[in-house]
């Protein structure tokens, strides 16, 4: 990689915002990235090579940061919260068994053994993509706080399950890592609530916040490095270690300065270069030439809505019930595994990809539809 072809991706990126700025519907950021990639990849102009090591490296750091931001911003802290967990446990319960049926029966119909791979992603929720969203349109309200729990649990649960199925043949030592993850962000969680206590994060951040230090966000990189360390090493997805740094920094409460520098680091450059990298080695012509793809797609997003539509049977409102079926992080994890380790070909990874973008497309129409009922007054 050239300081050349970095000027092309990060230029290439902007169409990212002005797609989202020149959009009546706002078309999330991500879209255009992606389609950037795309234009610029081997599948267009052939102007970068997915599969230059320092640019998968950069994309890696991207794709961890990305993850890091969606763990930050699952509602931990939140005590409103605890008491639906329960019945946010039991809708995706009941969402899970849908998935799996669907799941299922997509992979009989297009002859694919990776149903559970379909089952994860139809199960999904994106909290990093729903709860901002529900949080702009001002809704509230006990409904909307069970919804919250739903969506928080449904993408913890698909985070953790998605590198075991991915590799079914390393499951136990993926496993393994992922309980090593797990203590991991135990004993940072309670490390730094020790510190909390004792006024030593308060200290910390005065004096950064005096001398511009950073020392906030010099101290969640190195967190997240260690995470993604120890991930590499037990065969488990960098996803799955950037999501437990973010939580773990989530737990203990997420100083606004830090969320600031961590969104201007990750927004500001990882998280673009990841999705130009994402799409730039994605192949529309695996996609489209393939019939079986464009319907895995078309599946894959649909079905996400369908299957969590069903939670609606449980006395949720279906305006909130199909909020949960906005699915980013855990369809595009899954293309970036399956690519990197050859679990799933190119046309697969765009058709998760394209299923993806359906859901965040529906996610324009059904925010306002459940706005109607339970925003707040401005």
């Amino acid at each position: 990689m050239t300081l050349l072809t970095l000027l092309a991706i990060t230029v290439i990126a902007l169409l990212g915002p002005v797609l989202s700025w020149v959009t009546r519907w706002r078309a999330p950021v991500l879209v255009g990235q992606i389609l950037g990639g795309l234009l610029i990849g081997g599948a267009g102009l052939g102007w970068v090579d997915a599969g230059d090591s320092m640019f998968t490296l950069l994309a890696d750091l991207g794709f961890a940061l990305t993850m890091f931001v969606a763990g930050s911003q699952i509602p931990v802290r939140n005590p409103e919260l605890r008491p639906l967990l329960l019945k946010g446990l039991i809708r995706a319960a009941a969402v899970a068994v849908a998935a799996l049926a669907l799941g299922a029966l997509i992979s009989l119909t297009l002859h694919s053994a990776d149903w559970l791979i379909y089952t994860v992603v139809l199960g999904s929720s994106s909290a990093a993509l729903a709860l901002p969203a529900m949080a702009q349109a001002r809704l509230t309200g006990p409904a909307v706080t069970a919804t919250m729990a739903q969506i928080a649990v449904a993408d913890v649960a698909s985070i953790v399950l998605l590198p075991l199925v991915m590799d079914t043949g390393r499951a136990l030592l993926t496993i393994v890592g992922a309980l090593a993850l797990c203590a991991l962000t135990a004993g940072v969680v309670l490390a730094l609530r020790m510190m909390r206590r004792r006024g030593m994060l308060s200290e910390a951040h005065r004096v950064s916040r005096r001398e511009h230090l950073a020392l906030e966000l010099r101290i969640s990189l190195v967190l997240l490095l260690a995470f993604a360390v120890l991930a590499s090493q037990t065969a488990v997805s960098i996803m799955l270690a950037g999501f437990a740094a973010g939580v773990a920094v989530s737990a203990i409460g997420e100083p606004r300065r830090l969320a600031k520098q961590v969104f201007a680091l990750s927004e500001g450059f990882f998280s673009p270069l990841f999705y130009v990298w994402l799409g730039a080695s994605l192949s529309l012509g695996d996609l489209w030439s393939s019939p079986r793809h464009v319907l895995l797609g078309l599946a894959l997003g649909f079905g996400g809505l369908a299957v969590h539509a069903v939670s609606a049977l449980t006395g949720q409102p279906a305006s909130l019930a199909l909020l949960g079926g906005a699915q980013l992080g855990v369809p595009i994890a899954a293309a970036t595994i399956g690519m990197q380790t050859g679990a799933l070909n190119s046309g697969d990874a765009a058709a998760l990809v394209f299923g993806a973008l359906i859901s965040v497309v529906s996610l324009s129409a059904t925010v306002p539809l459940a706005a109607r009922r339970f925003a707040t007054q401005r």
